[in-house]
């Protein structure tokens, strides 16, 4: 017997984790609500790649991702100074395939499909107590600054500056390769893809003291992040120099929430887990969120064993993601001789072994959440 059917709902936030889990949730039977501080469901400025075991939980949905996202045939290393390649991993044989998204245009393909299911969205809501919602599910899908996060877990946590900050940006470009390039230099590095409709994406980092708020709203001079790789290639400069507006926001760690919810509060995303941008797969985590969620609440006959399956299907999962993409943030930064090994090392691998990239990726990529033996039961 399921759980959710024909029960109400409240998600708190309408993001990608929230929309997610508000469309997996109407599919489910619930009647539900999506509760954003925003006037509109959309985000603009921002590109994400979605690699497969998201892409399934699009393809599980229902949704066209063909009609938005942009196929993705390789992942490319970089000298950042000197703009050499230093390998390429072949990405067209994934399968699912691995997708570059305009953020706004996945924003909207789910709240299209969420409006096509009778989901309520009540905009400029902001939510910051649960006492203020009457739903026999809540939904925290909050983000970042999540302010159900302390509801669920008893206790206000601080997070810490990484002593890294992150510009993002999009350019106009025609003619790119549907490839995500990732500029690699002594502590910085810069991400660049393509997206649909004739633009490049961009995230550059720069490890550095100076403290930058969190979150991705803080305008920024286009100078600071010129000036920042002013040392690397000339492709990327000249990339770098098209900016026109660019946002900077600094990179913190927040603990790994050890509890996913409490009573009839439960977190998705962010809210639950914010992760460092080094693996591409914050987008990803809350997409899986959404749809295991709904899932367990399906496929149990009680909210408390709903939710305790929800964390038992997530939270490894999820840890192990965050710890990878810490990982990350340091292997991009290498300088010096332990740059040069490094380097020498992707070069290896790319021309003798390029499986051995995706292979050691395979428990990340190849997960599905939408198996049809996958475990959504509490015990």
């Amino acid at each position: 017997m399921s759980f959710i059917a024909d029960r109400t709902v409240a998600v708190v936030g309408g993001g990608i984790g929230g929309l997610t889990s508000a469309l997996a949730l109407a599919q489910q039977g619930a009647r539900v609500t999506v509760y954003e501080q925003a006037s509109a469901l959309t985000e603009v400025g921002a590109g994400l790649q979605i690699s497969p075991n998201g892409a399934r939980v699009l393809d599980a949905l229902g949704l066209d991702a063909d009609s938005v996202g942009l196929s993705a045939e390789a992942v490319q290393p970089m000298a950042g100074l000197t703009g050499r390649t230093l390998a390429r991993f072949n990405l067209l044989d994934q399968k699912p395939p691995y997708r570059f998204f305009h953020r706004h245009a996945l924003i909207v393909l789910l709240a299209d499909a969420c409006a096509d299911l009778g989901v309520r969205a009540s905009l400029g809501s902001r939510i910051d107590d649960p006492s203020q919602l009457d739903a026999e599910v809540i939904v925290g899908a909050d983000g970042l600054r999540s302010t159900l996060r302390s509801e669920v877990t008893g206790r206000k946590t601080d997070p810490f500056f990484t002593g890294q900050v992150a510009w993002r940006a999009i350019v106009p470009d025609t003619g790119s390769d549907p490839v995500a390039r990732i500029w690699m230099a002594p502590g910085k590095h810069v991400v660049t893809y393509p997206l649909s409709g004739g633009a490049l994406n961009i995230v550059a980092v720069q490890e550095r003291s100076a403290w930058a708020a969190e979150g991705w709203a803080h305008e920024d001079d286009p100078s600071a992040v010129r000036a920042a790789f002013a040392d690397c290639c000339g492709e990327l400069k000249s990339i770098l120099h098209r900016i026109e507006k660019v946002h900077l926001w600094g990179l913190f760690r927040h603990p790994v929430v050890q509890r996913l919810s409490k009573n009839n509060v439960v977190l998705v995303g962010d809210a639950a887990h914010p992760t460092l941008p080094f693996l591409a797969q914050g987008a990803n985590l809350a997409l899986e969120d959404g749809f295991v969620l709904a899932a367990c609440l399906a496929q149990n006959e009680s909210l408390r064993h709903g939710l305790a399956a929800y964390q038992k299907a997530r939270l490894a999962r999820v840890t192990r993601a965050i710890n990878a993409a810490n990982a990350n943030a340091r292997n991009y930064h290498l300088g010096g001789v332990r740059a040069t090994f490094a380097h020498a090392g992707l070069r290896t691998i790319s021309a003798l072994a390029p499986n051995v990239f995706l292979n050691r990726l395979s428990w990340l990529y190849d997960h599905d959440v939408t198996a049809p033996n996958y475990q959504f039961a509490a015990v």
